[in-house]
């Protein structure tokens, strides 16, 4: 083991569920061990079974697929609109100048915070959960794909100018297709964390999703509900990075070398 040599992919897949394995045995046995009281930390069986009752019996999928289409709904809209305004912000200095003072300040904004205007504004439906997830994305979407398109290899430029490109075409052959693979990445992170954004919204005013259930257990003292639904978005954040990390590889080879 070397600093920053890469792994090979076997080898990192063993790594990565060996954590996960090591995870699930100190939790067994903390919990089957009577370490921890099942009201406070409900072990792996315990967990499994209830989260079997919960998909067959009260219709929990139903939950998961509206937070997953609150999730991808926000963060869409929050692409749609970051990606021209960071790409404008990263290209052109006097867009930077006058967005990025706003755009740094409101960022910092925790998006938790907005919820009771968004209540007064859009009431408790779905325009409320889109729009916080939209705050919580576009804000540092804007910022992230603006420093990585500025940050283009100035060598590229000069020799784009040299050969007689526009200004317009610098844009969409120098400036887009360099800044393309971090900008995919940028997307992957923030995906991540419109996960915590929409589980925020339903803990609040929400009839469905897998916030709505956990607040409900909570009141329950139900911890292996609570446990499953943890694990459930973690298992799907997990596959939506598997996934981005797949595409990315697809669309962008040239930025995995050296990895």
């Amino acid at each position: 083991m070397r600093p920053l040599t890469p792994v090979a992919p076997r080898t990192r897949a063993v790594l990565g569920v060996s954590f996960f394995v090591l995870f699930v045995a100190v939790w067994s046995a903390v919990t089957f061990g009577g370490l921890v009281p099942k009201i406070f930390l409900a072990d792996p069986l315990q967990m499994l079974r209830s989260g079997w009752v919960l998909m067959t019996e009260m219709d929990f999928a139903h939950d998961i697929g509206m937070t997953m289409w609150r999730v991808i709904g926000g963060f869409l809209i929050a692409a749609a609109l970051a990606l021209p305004l960071g790409v404008m912000m990263g290209a052109y200095k006097p867009v930077e100048a006058f967005f990025e003072p706003f755009v740094s300040f409101a960022r910092y904004l925790p998006a938790s915070a907005f919820i009771p205007l968004l209540i007064l504004w859009a009431g408790i439906g779905e325009a409320q959960k889109l729009a916080l997830i939209f705050i919580g994305s576009f804000f540092q979407l804007v910022l992230m794909i603006a420093v990585t398109v500025g940050n283009t290899r100035r060598d590229l430029v000069e020799a784009a100018y040299t050969l007689g490109s526009s200004d317009s075409s610098l844009v969409r052959r120098v400036l887009i297709p360099g800044a393309a693979p971090e900008i995919a990445e940028t997307l992957r992170m923030v995906l991540g964390w419109a996960w915590t954004y929409v589980i925020v919204a339903e803990l609040i005013g929400a009839s469905s999703g897998i916030g709505h259930m956990i607040t409900d257990s909570q009141s329950l003292l139900a911890t292996d509900q609570i446990i499953f639904g943890i694990i459930v978005i973690g298992l799907i954040g997990l596959a939506s990075d598997l996934l981005f990390k797949w595409a990315n590889r697809r669309l962008f080879p040239w930025a995995q070398l050296g990895r």
